[in-house]
């Protein structure tokens, strides 16, 4: 009787455990990365032609455009920063494009009350064949923490195709930097192909790529309604196959639509591949908004020392990137699916709700929504966010949207019908 009750004991010990480590890995993924992350990312705009000069003119610009106010607090460094490794194996930055070092332009970043993140692989190398972190896990973190960097983007290049593989070698980094002794913001990306919406989170990220690479178009190309799938997302793609995974999404538990290609215009590189042949800023605008309605990760990809009006007016819209930071962290649920448009609607922390209506065709439509069939009962304030002005009050809408045009209104509840 006393060895059956030493092994309830065990038992019970052992389940405490298990839920503390699960409830502590929840906490500090709300504690991390409680909205969604926002920032820029250097791949689409420089590929591997980056350095020090560069990010500290970013992180300048990020100041002095108001992306920084406007809740742009990441600069993302991708791949090509890395030098190797030294004669004690730790990884190092290319010492001809970061001569000061990253610890030093961590710093510099810091001073502007900004953030750094870093990028490496599950593998050997990473997908532009430079060092990357696998078997030297521990030691990377340490590295990283020790230079103060606040968020790893980790691919996936190179590794075994297997799931089983996957979980373990993004659960061993994520170990790693739980344990680095800094707060590290874990994004994963293996582009979808394992789910990583079941399991991404219980192996320590905080974020994970729901899909492939994003390029500068508005959609694959078909021929003859079948599409031709070359490894490049478009806008509307990429929608398309975040649509189904709104139960996935949740403070510290974020769908990552992928990189904003607002103000790039076709630009030729990582983001002009496969079919990126540029978009409208109607287009560009669907995006932003989409990606804020879905509580996607928001990382600017252009060169925002030299935007144009319009790119500012696309990024800087505090209305829409408050739909995308509001912290009760919904993400917009699809309500109305055709041929010809989508209707997301998504819960917000102080009882308002987000409305998108996204025209998929690409002509001019007049399209009416009665608020009961989206299962919203009453009378609403509707305020238009591209507009900035209200829109009247009521349980319905109808009006023109353009081809390809996304529009996003607040509604807040009101006492009169």
């Amino acid at each position: 009787m006393k060895s059956f009750a030493v092994k309830i004991k065990k038992v019970k010990s052992i389940i405490f455990s298990t839920v503390f480590l699960c409830s502590s890995i929840h906490l500090v993924a709300q504690t991390l990365a409680p909205v969604p992350p926002m920032g820029w990312m250097s791949w689409n705009f420089f590929a591997e032609n980056i350095n020090e000069n560069d990010i500290r003119e970013i992180a300048d610009a990020m100041v002095n455009t108001g992306m920084k106010d406007a809740g742009y607090r990441y600069i993302f460094i991708d791949d090509a920063w890395q030098g190797g490794r030294d004669n004690k194996n730790n990884i190092i930055a290319d010492p001809r494009k970061f001569p000061s070092g990253i610890k030093a332009l961590a710093d510099y970043v810091h001073g502007k009350g900004l953030k750094l993140g870093i990028y490496s692989d599950a593998a050997q190398l990473t997908c532009g064949g430079y060092t990357a972190s696998f078997e030297f896990e521990k030691q990377d973190a340490g590295t990283f923490a020790s230079w103060g960097i606040d968020y790893l983007k980790y691919d996936y290049c190179g590794a075994p195709e297997d799931s089983t593989t996957a979980k373990l070698r993004y659960k061993t980094m994520a170990d790693a930097l739980r344990n680095s002794g800094r707060e590290i913001v874990f994004g994963i990306c293996e582009w979808g192909q394992r789910y990583p919406w079941l399991w991404a989170s219980s192996a320590g990220g905080q974020l994970w790529r729901m899909s492939g690479d994003i390029r500068d178009k508005w959609k694959n190309i078909s021929v003859n309604e079948v599409a031709v799938f070359q490894g490049g997302y478009g806008i509307l793609d990429m929608i398309d196959d975040n649509a189904v995974l709104s139960n996935y999404a949740r403070p510290g538990r974020w769908n990552d639509m992928d990189m904003l290609i607002a103000g790039l215009y076709g630009k030729k590189g990582p983001s002009g591949d496969l079919g990126g042949i540029g978009c409208t800023e109607t287009q560009y605008q669907t995006q932003m908004s989409m990606w804020c309605m879905m509580a996607s990760p928001l990382a600017a990809s252009n060169d925002i020392r030299n935007m144009n009006e319009a790119t500012k007016r696309i990024l800087l819209n505090k209305d829409v990137i408050a739909i995308d930071q509001d912290v009760l962290g919904k993400q917009a649920e699809l309500k109305i699916k055709s041929d010809s448009w989508y209707v997301f609607l998504k819960p917000l922390s102080n009882g308002d709700y987000a409305l998108s209506i996204l025209n998929k065709t690409g002509s001019p439509r007049n399209f009416k929504i009665n608020f009961n069939d989206i299962n919203l009962q009453g009378s609403y304030e509707i305020y238009d966010l591209w507009a900035h002005v209200k829109k009247g009050r009521g349980n319905k809408w109808q009006g023109n949207v353009l081809g390809h045009e996304t529009k996003v209104f607040r509604l807040k509840r009101s006492g009169k019908n």
